[in-house]
């Protein structure tokens, strides 16, 4: 046989396994049909490379149970979401707020698709940089006396990520539980011996979705992406900063790191400490019960309504996207939104133009920074088509924001780890705040209109004079934003 025919021969057999591979992403995985024609051109375009994108970026999860409640936990849960589903209901439920009350169909979403209890006995300090965020966390860590479960998506091998580690080991020495949970794929550049000194002090650690092979993992979609710390079921942390020196603004690239982090008192901890557990069980196959202690009675700490609101591949409903769509829909005068990626499915999309073209200000801050150089293409061509309906985008200039944050009416509002992206509402594993209080959603407002000193707003006519080759990179960006 010649080398043509050799060549040839081969061309058939990668020809067969695109069209069998295409076959299986038509009819056997059930797909949203945007993901699965981008797919398809990925497959037709790129044979090989396609076939191993498919293998590291294309597996779906959706059909698999990860987390699930043990029978005792679902005994204590259930009963107390469906009161709340027939207090809802029967307009039973006593506001702190009454201009809350307008707005329990966002509540009642949370509860019925994510089983979110609302509690409203809650006070939250916000940190939106990173030295006020992480001297705080340390502090409450060093007052712990009974358990720290501690869940981030990064965590690095760095001055701030070795003082953790030595703090959270000391405090295992003392006789404190602690527990740290990790994302297999944000840490994987992580030392095989980074852990070693809380372990030995007595700490646990389990990795989620761990690689099969040292800074190799297959599964690049579908990761651990949340944020949280729960020290003696008395703190909570949530928020968008990881573990790092780079989110003190310590890195010559992004500068300073613009973020917002929550500490929050009152039952919605428990909230977290649930999601904790739950991620917790599955990653370090730990098929114990939750014990009592992680949920203790607590003294009133405040009137701030919250819900501890959870997302990833293996739901049923997209809990989070849901969330950012119901406020985006019920919003009335602002919608103020920070996010570092700002990619919208299309409900979210038409909901923010709808918006803006019935006189609601809708703003965006997004970096000029870049980090993913796709997603920042992918991310412009949909501010394009928001300045059509009259909103008002911005670049933050002062470093590089990262800040997951929507407030709407200066009222209600969510902080958490989910992007504004379809990888965030799809592919990725997510917790948010959904709060509902005036004092807070003021605070967060003023905090944005503050943000814009340090901005450059996107114009229509800047926008409008660049050049083919961006024209270009935008749409070939935008055509596999499903997929980013």
């Amino acid at each position: 046989m010649s080398t043509a025919q050799i060549i040839l021969l081969v061309m058939d057999y990668v020809f067969l396994i695109n069209i069998i591979f295409a076959v299986l992403v038509i009819f056997f995985e059930r797909r949203n049909p945007t993901a699965t024609l981008t797919w398809l051109l990925v497959l037709l375009f790129m044979p090989i490379l396609g076939f191993i994108l498919y293998v590291f970026l294309g597996q779906d999860l959706r059909k698999k149970k990860l987390f699930y409640l043990k029978k005792e936990e679902g005994r204590e849960l259930l009963p107390l979401v469906e009161k709340q589903d027939r207090f809802l209901r029967e307009d039973r439920i006593v506001f702190n707020n009454p201009r809350i009350k307008e707005y329990k169909d966002i509540i009642f979403l949370h509860l019925k698709i994510d089983k979110a209890l609302y509690t409203q006995d809650n006070s939250v300090q916000i940190f939106n940089n990173g030295d006020q965020v992480f001297a705080a966390l340390m502090e409450s860590i060093r007052k712990a006396r009974y358990f720290i479960h501690i869940e981030y998506y990064i965590i690095r091998n760095d001055s701030l990520g070795k003082a953790v580690i030595e703090l959270l080991s000391e405090k295992a020495r003392e006789g404190v539980e602690v527990k740290f949970l990790y994302d297999g794929m944000g840490c994987m550049r992580l030392p095989r011996k980074f852990f070693a000194p809380l372990i030995r002090a007595g700490g646990e650690t389990a990795s989620f979705f761990p690689p099969l092979l040292p800074y190799i993992n297959l599964r690049v979609n579908y990761r651990n992406h949340r944020k949280i710390c729960i020290i003696d079921g008395e703190e909570g942390y949530i928020g968008g900063f990881n573990i790092g020196d780079e989110y003190r603004g310590l890195s010559n690239y992004f500068g300073f790191w613009r973020d917002t982090h929550l500490c929050i008192r009152g039952s919605a901890i428990d909230g977290l400490e649930l999601r904790f557990i739950l991620d917790w069980r599955h990653a370090a196959k730990d098929d114990s019960v939750a014990s009592e202690r992680y949920f203790p009675t607590r003294v009133k700490e405040g009137k701030t309504g919250i819900q501890i609101v959870s997302s990833g591949p293996d739901a049923r409903w997209k809990s989070v996207k849901n969330g950012y769509l119901k406020m985006i829909n019920k919003a009335r005068k602002s919608i103020y939104i920070h996010t570092p990626y700002f990619v919208p499915d299309d409900s979210l999309l038409e909901a923010l133009k709808l918006a803006a073209l019935s006189g609601v200000d809708v703003r965006i801050i997004i970096p000029r920074k870049i980090d993913h150089i796709f997603i920042h293409w992918a991310s412009l061509s949909y501010i394009g088509e928001l300045l059509e309906a009259g909103a008002k985008p911005y670049y933050y200039d002062n470093g590089f924001l990262h800040s997951k944050m929507i407030v709407i009416d200066r009222l209600v509002s969510s902080v958490g780890t989910a992007n504004f992206d379809i990888r965030s509402f799809q592919l990725n594993f997510e917790v948010n705040a959904f709060i509902y209080d005036e004092k807070i959603g003021q605070e967060l407002h003023e905090t944005f209109l503050r943000d814009l000193e340090e901005c450059t707003e996107i114009s229509i006519d800047c926008y409008s004079k660049r050049s083919i080759l961006v024209r270009v990179r935008e749409s070939f960006s935008r055509l596999l934003s499903p997929i980013l």
